[in-house]
């Protein structure tokens, strides 16, 4: 009989330049095949010692399992390190325990996050990491990043403006795994939007309308509690924003009979089913799909008298994008561009963060 030996629980060497937390994830596994082609070495990690494995043989990088309830093994793995990527999701319930593990060790925090709870959480430990000189950033993907660096440079251009809307369109495409269960979390909870500086609940579809996100026809869109409702803020401080996501009229509609399905979408059975539906679906779009297909974004200010300046971006497909950028910040901070304390990627490395990945345009309208 052959004998099977389990995976070890770690393979580490002292050369390794970030840690990635949720290697594994499908947008952890992009960043991972990505990582060489900007001259980086992850350390990859999660709870899965099999799937670490595997990734190893895959790749041959290092790689340490740890469970994020395991504050020794953490700590362990964080110990010396300079940088960790956390991409495992739903962030909601893994941020924290990373968060504070990273201010214990004086780790720099980044992560590809587009849940508020999750900025929220960062900005209150904020002071903390900045007493122990960490910087803490959330949404350095797609989530929030060509939002937040749209909504910094629509900023400069009216500095005194009191209202900002965001919008986003796909082209082609599908979500992740993590993506859509992240979503289905959220499912039957409705919206959010910012007004007089405040986040304010409101329902699902509060509003719907249309935006020039290209030359062709404007495309229908509806408010989602994006995570630039919590970041916007921090990066532009104008205090009333809305953040929009074109869908289909169907979905819409679904989005608002959500408003009174809301407890039921919320049942645990109901739950289980949908997460076992996303399950039976591919794990994120694939290499043709994600060549194919690329996002937009439009943003529009508004000051006291009326007046509006808009702009709007194209950018490579969202997972892509998301790779992308969350390595060119990994690498910025091991070049020493870091704050300690709660930051924002437009906040901290200006509008023209985005600019700098190539496929990205932007045009003022």
């Amino acid at each position: 009989m052959a004998l099977t030996l389990s995976p070890l629980p770690c393979v580490t060497t002292d050369m390794n330049d970030f840690v990635l937390y949720g290697a594994y994830g499908y947008t952890g596994r992009l960043i991972t095949r990505m990582a060489a082609e900007v001259g980086l070495k992850p350390l990859l990690s999660g709870r899965n010692a099999e799937k670490l494995a595997a990734m190893h043989h895959e790749f041959g990088y290092d790689y340490r399992a740890v469970d994020l309830n395991n504050q020794k093994e953490l700590h362990d793995l964080l110990g010396g390190q300079r940088v960790v990527l956390h991409a495992a999701g739903p962030f909601e319930q893994t941020a924290q325990p990373m968060m504070e593990a990273c201010i214990d060790t004086g780790t720099h925090y980044l992560d590809i996050t587009g849940e508020i709870p999750v900025f929220a959480l960062g900005a209150k430990l904020g002071p903390a990491a900045e007493r122990a000189g960490v910087m803490l950033m959330s949404g350095v993907g797609f989530d929030v990043v060509p939002t937040d660096c749209l909504a910094a440079y629509l900023k400069g251009k009216m500095p005194e403006a009191t209202e900002l809307t965001l919008a986003f369109a796909w082209k082609g495409g599908m979500l992740s795994h993590g993506t859509a269960k992240t979503m289905l979390g959220g499912l039957g909870s409705g919206g959010a939007i910012r007004e007089h500086g405040k986040i304010k609940p409101v329902k699902a579809a509060y509003d719907v309308r249309e935006f020039p996100f290209t030359e062709q026809v404007p495309l229908q869109a509806v408010t989602i509690p994006w995570g630039d409702v919590f970041t916007a803020y921090f990066t532009t401080g104008i205090p009333n924003i809305k953040t929009y996501f074109s869908v289909p009229p169907a979905q819409i509609t679904s989005m608002k009979r959500s408003n009174y399905l809301g407890p039921l979408l919320r049942l645990g059975p109901v739950q289980n089913y949908l997460r076992k539906k996303i399950e039976a679906r591919p794990a994120g779009p694939d290499d043709a799909q994600r060549e194919r297909a690329e996002t937009y974004v439009y943003g529009e200010v508004k000051d006291v008298s009326g007046k509006v300046v808009a702009a709007r971006l194209r950018t490579p497909e969202g997972y892509t994008l998301t790779a992308h950028s969350a390595l060119l910040i990994v690498r910025k901070v091991l070049d020493g561009a870091v704050e300690s304390g709660y930051q924002t990627p437009a906040g901290l490395y200006g509008p023209d963060l985005v600019m700098e990945i190539e496929g990205v345009t932007r045009a003022d309208l």
